[in-house]
């Protein structure tokens, strides 16, 4: 599978497991794991030193895993459906206010339309829902030229830029 990062398409080296009993063996490789899994066997993955990775979805309370963000390399936010806008909050929340800077990834029904907005919110990988041209989604990135409001990739709002001039 491929995914785009930082505005390139590259292969994918995480697997997203969407599902696992919380007394299921730890899979080996890079696994993206369902938060559940991760609350259920935290101290054993903890010391086995591997890369880890988690999936939320819209109704977990982004301080429960406040404390453990250093251990993740990627924090995957799910969009269960398009007008479910929850991750967005959740990632403007992980990079302005706990300071999550590793890589924050969209998963679910992610559409081109809406890769732009989840990157002003600190989204910078994306996997593009099945059947959908990741090629074409690229375009998104450059519909706008100019952002009114700041965000977390940007801070300075348009009337901040005109006093700069």
């Amino acid at each position: 599978m491929r995914v785009i990062k930082n505005k390139s398409i590259i292969d994918d080296e995480w697997s997203l497991k969407r599902e696992i009993g919380n007394t299921d063996p730890i899979p080996s490789g890079n696994v993206i794991l369902p938060f559940p899994f991760w609350q259920a066997n935290r101290d054993e993955l903890i010391n086995s030193k591997k890369c880890h990775a988690i999936w939320i979805d819209g109704s977990i309370e982004i301080e429960t895993i406040a404390s453990d963000l250093q251990y993740f390399a990627l924090i995957a936010l799910d969009f269960p459906t398009f007008k479910d806008g929850r991750s967005y909050s959740h990632a403007r929340l992980l990079r302005e206010r706990y300071d999550f800077k590793g890589e924050l990834r969209a998963i679910g029904d992610v559409l081109q339309d809406q890769l732009f907005f989840m990157e002003r919110c600190g989204i910078n990988s994306f996997r593009i829902r099945d059947g959908k041209d990741i090629e074409k989604a690229l375009e998104s990135f450059n519909v706008f030229s100019v952002n009114y409001q700041g965000a977390a990739d940007d801070s300075v709002t348009i009337s901040q830029q005109r006093k700069f001039k």
